[in-house]
């Protein structure tokens, strides 16, 4: 068991048209890419508090580490351990914000 979940919703499309744009050039280090994102999520199981609370962003008990450009939005209190969105770090943070507001 991996002790996390993605969101049903979660997009994931920004992370594989990285995966794309790399892969032109070198699909091993577009794979790399992709693995340090994957473990970076499996890290937050064992230290569910990393990250930064983003109260510009949301009211609810969220974290937001950075890995590369992208922001891993993850509820640390759930069991398993809910990632509701892997993101491009430079999105409008008012469309981060109202992605948010849309997810349970």
């Amino acid at each position: 068991m991996s002790g996390f979940v993605l969101h049903p919703d979660a997009p994931c499309g920004p992370l594989y048209e990285t995966w794309e744009f790399i892969a032109v050039d070198n699909s091993c280090a577009a794979d790399g890419f992709l693995d340090e994102i994957h473990d970076a999520i499996r890290a937050l199981v064992a230290f569910p508090g990393l990250g930064h609370i983003r109260a510009d962003l949301t009211s609810r008990p969220l974290r937001f580490p950075a890995v590369r450009d992208f922001l891993i939005v993850y509820a640390p209190d759930e069991k398993p351990l809910l990632v509701l969105a892997v993101l491009h770090g430079r999105r409008n943070p008012g469309v981060i914000a109202a992605f948010l507001r849309n997810r349970r």
